[in-house]
């Protein structure tokens, strides 16, 4: 069985448009390609009973949970509470990132900045290469902050613990529509019950109508279906094969 993931996306900037959320496609790529299957993406207000509710149902749910967001020096920046709140912990100022947000600001440190040292009683630091946004541990859950770039130089710092067996897959760009092709697809499913099918439509391009990707961690098993579902398919139907 392939390891489970859930992402969880904390903003208000988020849920009333202000800012588009890019951390969750970036997720959902990157963790695909280690072998991990993402099973739900939640986006939530700065709230934090909600935070906490929702973050420790997918802590119970996956194998693990990626957090963006709130972990920033303002009122709204709450992600840190409410996570200690839902798994009853008590939120503490990390020692070591306190002294190295010291040293580097100087004279110009305050509380505000200081709240960004906040973790929960018990996480563990991970890319701590980084001056004031290591990733946050704490259980099966990893908090990482919103800014896109940071968030991504992180998750690359650390991605190789999630490494899982590797998906495989195949894509083939079909030149009929889904309504010549459904019941293909749905006898290959009969055959292939392990399959991972997709179909999507494409409305702009003139050389082929859908793109069907076949997906399996049974590299034999992908080969196989793909054979099966090449054979079905009426003459020229396949504009090309990825």
């Amino acid at each position: 069985m392939s390891k489970t993931a859930g992402i969880v996306i904390i903003g208000n900037e988020v849920l009333s448009g202000k800012t588009q959320d890019i951390n969750s496609h970036f997720f959902c790529a990157e963790l695909r390609q280690l072998g991990v299957d993402v099973q739900k993406i939640a986006t939530i207000p700065d709230e934090i009973e909600l935070i906490g509710q929702e973050v420790v149902a997918f802590s119970q749910r996956f194998d693990w949970v990626f957090t963006s967001g709130g972990v920033g020096p303002t009122h709204d920046d709450v992600t840190i509470d409410g996570i200690a709140h839902g798994f009853g912990l008590k939120v503490i100022r990390h020692p070591d990132i306190e002294r190295r947000m010291r040293q580097r600001l100087g004279a110009e440190v305050n509380e505000a900045r200081l709240r960004m040292a906040n973790v929960p009683e018990g996480a563990e630091l991970l890319a701590t290469e980084a001056l004031f946004a290591p990733v946050v541990k704490i259980h099966n859950v990893f908090i990482f902050p919103g800014i896109p770039k940071i968030l991504q130089e992180r998750f690359h710092a650390i991605k190789e613990r999630f490494r899982d067996a590797p998906y495989f897959l195949k894509i083939v760009y079909v030149r009929q529509g889904e309504g010549v092709i459904a019941s293909l697809m749905n006898d290959l499913l009969l055959k292939y019950p392990n399959l991972l099918l997709g179909s999507y439509p494409v409305l702009d391009i003139a050389d082929y109508k859908v793109k069907v990707t076949l997906e399996s961690k049974d590299s034999d098993y992908l080969d196989q279906a793909l054979q099966r579902f090449l054979s079905s398919l009426p003459d020229g139907a396949v504009h090309r094969i990825q």
